[in-house]
């Protein structure tokens, strides 16, 4: 079983007694950015660089700086491999290359899965002006490219040799007809999954223009929208689970207590500092969130496979996002990598946009900051029990962090 669906179990079984969080490392962006989409080529997996040409009186391929596919695909197949994630989102393209042409998950506790969708207010092209315009409906991918790699899949079974889960975003505008589009099409593509046996979950947006609703009160007004719409479908087409923005604490509590059948996830926005991405993760768990997925706040990450190590433990309540953040930098330095900001401004907590571009109408999620003492790693010897583990439970913070940034380094 996947660990997707254990978990998953396991929290409708028992909601309250389940700890179990449920993390998902989007590597999607090329259904947005375009070239810039793959990320800098700063960090790169242990295999390299890939050959690229590059013409010389041009520009040298530093100059360019970002990842080719095959280094971006090197990337997923090292956190596949590192198997802290519990689910792997692509593009159909890079699910047809990973999932069904190399059979990378088969063998794998995580689940492929693939962006369904890609309403316009992801089409974050250079110089392009569709992110200043009210949000509409579009899909690039067909179900059966994702589940099969072609027009139409062999149904004679359940099984399919590519991801058969898929993510459905929606973005509600507060506009009649704009929103009416987009339950419509929403409509349209549940009825398509539900028949073809095709596993969904459902990202809500907020408005990407101005939708006439105070910042502080779109939580509410999203909470509503949602559970108004899921109202309306059963169970055969009901979502896996929601990703929506943090709003906070209360609207997060009050859609989590809502309905213990449906698991919510916080989706992760921009990048931000590393306290940021630790922080909501911690404050969108506390508040019942059961899962988080995050893009561009792993993509953008100076060392991808310690940001995903730190992401788990602060999920399994093993860290607090402050002594992650200090630890996280220990590692940084002990592999020679130096960090897009100091320790000092990393552990600051940002506005975060939650949106693709920087244009009027992105929603901005504040967290209240939370004073840390400027302390240096702690280099004392942390308590083992009488097996030489670790006691966990015996830690002083100074003693976890000296831990996990001795455990972390090479």
């Amino acid at each position: 079983m996947k660990s997707l669906d254990a978990k998953l179990a396991a929290y409708r079984e028992n909601p309250a007694a389940s700890d179990s969080f449920v993390i998902a490392d989007a590597k999607d962006p090329d259904m947005a950015f375009g070239v810039r989409a793959l990320g800098h080529r700063r960090y790169l997996s242990s295999q390299g660089a890939h050959p690229a040409q590059f013409s010389p009186e041009i520009w040298s391929r530093d100059e360019f700086g970002y990842r080719n596919l095959p280094e971006f695909l090197d990337i997923i197949r090292e956190v596949v491999a590192q198997g802290l994630v519990d689910i792997m989102l692509m593009s159909a393209h890079v699910n047809e290359q990973l999932t069904i042409k190399e059979g990378l998950f088969q063998n794998s506790h995580i689940t492929p899965a693939a962006r369904a969708n890609d309403a316009t207010d992801v089409w974050a092209a250079r110089h392009g002006n569709y992110l200043s315009h009210p949000a509409q409906p579009f899909r690039s991918a067909s179900i059966d490219h994702i589940q099969c790699g072609q027009l139409d899949c062999d149904r004679s079974t359940d099984s399919f040799p590519g991801a058969n889960l898929g993510l459905y975003s929606v973005t509600y505008l507060n506009d009649l007809e704009q929103d009416k589009r987009t339950l419509e099409a929403f409509h349209a593509f549940r009825e398509e999954a539900e028949r073809k046996r095709f596993r969904y979950f459902l990202e809500v947006f907020d408005p990407n223009v101005d939708s006439g609703i105070p910042p502080e009160k779109l939580g509410a007004f999203i909470n509503d929208q949602i559970l108004r719409t899921l109202a309306g479908i059963t169970e055969a087409g009901r979502p896996v689970f929601l990703k929506i923005v943090y709003h906070g604490p209360r609207y997060m509590e009050e859609i989590c207590q809502y309905d213990s059948n449906m698991a919510v996830g916080v989706l992760g926005g921009s990048a931000g500092t590393t306290y940021d991405a630790f922080r909501l993760l911690h404050d969108a768990k506390k508040h019942g969130a059961r899962l988080a997925l995050f893009g561009r706040k792993i993509n953008n990450a100076e060392h991808q496979l310690a940001f995903i190590e730190f992401l788990r433990l602060i999920a399994e309540d093993k860290i607090s996002p402050e002594e992650a953040v200090h630890a996280y930098h220990g590692v940084l330095q002990g592999k020679g990598i130096t960090p897009n900001l100091s320790l000092e401004q990393d552990l600051e907590l940002t506005e975060q946009s939650m949106r693709y571009g920087d244009e009027g109408g992105k929603t901005i999620v504040t967290m209240p900051a939370k004073r840390l003492a400027k302390r240096k790693s702690s280099n004392a010897a942390w308590p083992t029990k009488s097996d030489g583990a670790p006691d966990f439970v015996s830690m002083t913070a100074d003693q976890r962090l000296a831990y996990y940034t001795a455990r972390l380094k090479p």
